[in-house]
């Protein structure tokens, strides 16, 4: 009954609300004077918008910020001894250089493969087919691909069946091929988790960047083949200039997903042999150990590192509206 009484408030009780809302202000627009209508009826309207803002996304960055100065229990005031033990800590520091490993690897190749196949799809035929089957990743969940993947690196022992799909066919191709424990191998298992993002991510870059490939001017390109520029001088000083903004947007965009990373470590390996990342860490602070204060010093982290990425962002918005 708790459920059903939720969501009918839900449907019903919000859209009423927000009727009545805007039903009473603009009754009290009307009787205000025609001068300074407009700019209190701007005050109406962003009100609620301002209200939740404050309720679900201000007041918990403070909240966080308390408790992470706070002990274990959150009642003892401990300062910044939380984040002293992320940057001295040898195993957070091996989640550190685990979420830097994914920030740079994750990014770059992303980046670079879906370059290249926006560049390659644009001069095919069947641009649609290839690019829906690049694309296709996206619409399976972390979850699922975390369980598709593992299932692609599981291992057998040398001699027996290999059911993992990269084993079995390296075993069919190499001859006296070894098998490898992609996920349990130390110098093997963040690369291995790495590439899962890089699948998933790759068609995302390359929409994007196939967007931003179309809208060059086709009389910018054709006047450099005409004054003779070969193709890779008018992807270096044609095509890559006028497609900057767009590589800044996907990086930035890449950059702050890969930061939060969270569902395809939990999945696969759950942070063990040194695969953990921040959002892993965090998790396993206040749900396993249920130290609050340390899940909230790792909170206030990351939201620190995604901030800088998030204004070079808008930034970028910016600059490209005032260019438009």
């Amino acid at each position: 009954m708790k459920t059903i009484f939720m969501l009918l408030v839900a449907l019903l009780g919000v859209p009423t609300l927000l009727v009545g809302y805007i039903v009473l202000s603009e009754r009290l627009l009307g009787k205000a004077a025609r001068r300074r209508s407009s700019s209190t009826r701007a005050l109406f309207w962003i009100a609620p918008a301002v209200v939740l803002l404050i309720i679900f996304l201000v007041y918990p960055i403070i909240s966080t910020i308390l408790l992470s100065l706070k002990d274990a229990s959150s009642k003892v005031f401990v300062g910044l001894a939380n984040y002293k033990y992320i940057f001295t800590d040898p195993n957070m520091l091996l989640v550190l250089r685990n979420n830097l490993l994914w920030v740079v690897l994750f990014t770059l190749i992303t980046l670079t493969f879906g370059l290249l196949i926006a560049l390659l799809a644009d001069r095919v035929r069947y641009e649609a087919v290839a690019k829906s089957i690049v694309f296709l990743p996206m619409a399976i969940s972390f979850v699922a691909a975390g369980i598709i993947w593992k299932f692609m690196y599981d291992f057998q022992p040398a001699g027996a069946p290999q059911l993992g799909t990269i084993n079995a066919m390296l075993s069919a191709i190499i001859p006296g091929y070894k098998p490898v424990a992609w996920l349990f191998n130390t110098g093997t298992n963040n690369i291995a988790l790495i590439v899962v993002g890089i699948w998933m991510w790759t068609g995302f870059a390359m929409v994007i960047l196939s967007a931003g490939l179309k809208g060059i001017p086709i009389d910018v390109i054709e006047a450099a083949r005409i004054d003779g520029a070969s193709e890779f001088q008018i992807f270096r000083y044609v095509t890559m200039p006028l497609l900057t903004p767009t590589l800044t947007v996907v990086a930035t965009t890449l950059i702050i997903n890969v930061l939060k990373i969270f569902d395809i470590v939990y999945v696969m390996t759950n942070g063990n042999l040194n695969t953990e990342v921040i959002a892993n860490r965090m998790y396993k602070e206040m749900f396993n150990y249920n130290n609050f204060g340390r899940a909230s010093a790792i909170a206030v982290i990351l939201l620190i590192l995604i901030i800088p990425v998030m204004i070079m962002n808008i930034k970028r918005f910016k600059q490209g509206g005032a260019n438009g």
